[in-house]
């Protein structure tokens, strides 16, 4: 009888701890697949409810759309990075060349930013 109270507080612990929410940062959850061993008894703190929907609100969370101003920011860095990127890579140029370039690519795009900004709460 001690060996089988063992049992069930043993697997009750792990079905309880297969059913936690988990995170990979940013305060966002994920829902994840899961293998859950039941004795068929009622557990009223499991996370999903009728129909396997979670109790817990919208776990991969709203995801706001971008403003003009974080898009047109967002097209500027990536292009910049790839203009920094052919510059490294560039074997014509000596290292020293290389790095101003790669230097007034940076400082072209923080300009850009700035302007973009600007241009932005200007209207």
């Amino acid at each position: 009888m001690k060996k089988l109270l063992i049992i069930l507080a043993v697997s009750g612990l792990a079905i309880s701890a297969s059913a936690q929410r988990f995170s990979h940062g940013g305060g966002r959850y994920y829902g994840r697949s899961r293998v859950v061993i039941s004795t068929g008894i009622y557990a009223p703190y499991y996370p999903y409810g009728y129909y396997g929907y979670p109790f817990y609100a919208y776990p991969y969370g709203y995801m706001e759309r971008p403003t003009r101003l974080e898009l047109k920011i967002e097209d500027i860095r990536n292009d910049y990075q790839d203009k920094i990127w052919s510059a490294r890579h560039d074997k014509s140029l000596s290292r020293k060349e290389r790095k101003e370039t790669v230097h007034r690519l940076k400082q072209e795009r923080d300009q850009a930013i700035i302007d973009a900004r600007r241009n932005y709460y200007k209207r």
